[in-house]
């Protein structure tokens, strides 16, 4: 697909713009509206198509759960292995439309790898996510920073605090939630490991405070989220923060969601789970 497309809805997922003037611009570089429809459909996701791990697993165990928030009741979904034992926790937190099938998927892979893995819906303080993302990404953009980031603080206290836990907890974001890995980071003294796919960097002089071992994946060919490298790897060595980053050539913003099939990466999205993962066992147990 021509890199002029993905990038437009790159832009149409991030910056406000409507939907009349991203079809608009799409009918326009696509030569067509037929061509546009056509583009769209692989550029929108298919949650159906792509779930890796069926929600009825009959080696997981899922429940809809909830926690103190700021202000209000703060929910998500948390998936884990069957069978009694004290794990590692992790947060997983979804992209900029809420609490999506896809991240759902996600959740239960993380699960799958031997971890109490909490889906947080962060709309939930607002009456959850909704089907429609353009809705959700209204709503996401409405969200007060500092109360949502207490309350994704909030869940990883909630995670500690569980009998199945055995005290250490990551977290690993993709997109907006990538940004927010770089936020407990920088909040949570007390977080082993953050993984943040294609996130917004914190402030500078925000990353001596990180005390995480971070994992930074990005899109080579995201130049809206790369533009932010230079500067907080600069920081990161000044600090001697651990941390690993990788920039996969070829690959765009969101390469890792499997149900936008022009975006994904399939073998990037390998590369980086497994480094994931490694990070995950060697951090959490």
């Amino acid at each position: 697909m021509d890199q002029r497309i993905i990038n437009l809805f790159d832009d149409y997922t991030h910056v406000p713009l409507s939907r009349k003037e991203f079809m608009d611009r799409l009918v326009k570089l696509a030569g067509g509206t037929a061509l546009a429809v056509a583009a769209l459909s692989v550029l929108e996701p298919g949650y159906a198509a792509a779930a890796t791990v069926a929600p009825t697993a009959d080696d997981l165990e899922t429940e809809d759960v909830s926690w103190p928030g700021d202000g209000a009741t703060a929910k998500g979904y948390l998936v884990h292995p069957k069978g009694k034992k004290k794990r590692g926790a992790v947060v997983v937190i979804h992209e900029n439309r809420g609490l999506t099938p896809h991240i759902k998927d996600v959740t239960r892979r993380v699960a799958q790898a031997g971890y109490l893995a909490l889906g947080v819906d962060a709309l939930s303080v607002v009456g959850g996510t909704p089907t429609d993302e353009d809705k959700g990404r209204e709503l996401i953009g409405q969200l007060d920073a500092t109360k949502n980031l207490n309350n994704y603080l909030a869940a990883l206290t909630y995670l500690r605090g569980r009998s199945d836990c055995n005290g250490h907890t990551g977290a690993v974001g993709f997109c907006w939630g990538g940004g927010l890995v770089n936020q407990l980071a920088v909040h949570d003294p007390r977080l082993d490991a953050g993984v943040a796919y294609y996130g917004q960097q914190p402030k500078v002089e925000d990353v001596p405070n990180i005390k995480a071992a971070l994992m930074l994946h990005y899109g080579g060919l995201d130049q809206r989220i790369d533009a932010g490298i230079p500067a907080y790897e600069a920081a990161l060595k000044a600090a001697g923060t651990k941390y690993e980053l990788y920039v996969y050539e070829g690959a765009n913003h969101a390469f890792n969601n499997d149900t936008s099939p022009a975006r994904y990466n399939a073998e990037a999205a390998k590369l980086a789970w497994e480094r994931t993962l490694r990070l995950f066992k060697e951090k959490l147990g």
